[in-house]
């Protein structure tokens, strides 16, 4: 099982057991991990579920579509080149591990 950490904005970590096919953002839901709002429920239409992927699992978990590349744009105040929305990010066992970073700020 795959297990993914979220990083509070005080540095708070809270690692959680994620299961393939699960987004990042629903396995934050599911384990209460705070700053992760998904007000949308994973429809991609607000932005409230934005992490900053850490460098070293960039590559791992793709660029944004156009319509999430646009959310970015609109919703984010504070956008980075490794932005993404965890609704989504696909779990996969290849990203066991992953480490995302949780703003303070949200939309």
């Amino acid at each position: 099982m795959p297990k993914v950490t979220y990083v509070g904005d005080d540095g708070t970590p809270h690692t959680v057991d994620a299961q393939a096919g699960d987004s990042v953002m629903s396995a934050a839901v599911r384990n209460g991990v705070p700053g992760i709002l998904a007000e949308c429920g994973g429809n991609c239409s607000c932005a409230t579920c934005h992490v900053y992927v850490r460098p070293e699992f960039a590559e791992l978990t793709g660029i944004p579509g156009e319509m999430e590349d646009d959310l970015l744009d609109m919703g984010v105040g504070d956008r980075r080149p490794t932005s993404r929305l965890a609704c989504q990010i696909p779990v996969t066992e290849e990203l066991d591990g992953l480490t995302v970073d949780v703003p303070a700020d949200k939309p």
